[in-house]
């Protein structure tokens, strides 16, 4: 049985091996990423986390309104900063 010469590599992994975990594992964190990303919007859209002066009182009951707020929260942010 012959012995696989090291190719210098510590994972011990081949080169077309190492291009598939690679690629794999990319794919994979950007999917994670954009569901993330998703959830955080959602959950801001729900329950903001800076509900303003009022408190979260202020914050209307329907979509629309809820959409309108988190704009106006956004804009409000935007020319603080």
């Amino acid at each position: 049985m012959a012995q696989r010469e090291d190719s210098g590599s510590l994972s011990g992994l081949t080169e077309g091996e190492a291009q598939e975990f690679h690629r794999i594992f990319v794919s994979s964190f950007i999917i994670f990423t954009v569901i993330a990303i998703i959830a955080h919007i959602l959950a801001w859209v729900w329950r903001p986390w800076f509900p303003g002066v009022e408190g979260y009182s202020a914050i209307p009951a329907d979509s629309v309104s809820s959409a309108q707020f988190v704009v106006s929260q956004l804009h409000a942010f935007a020319t603080y900063i």
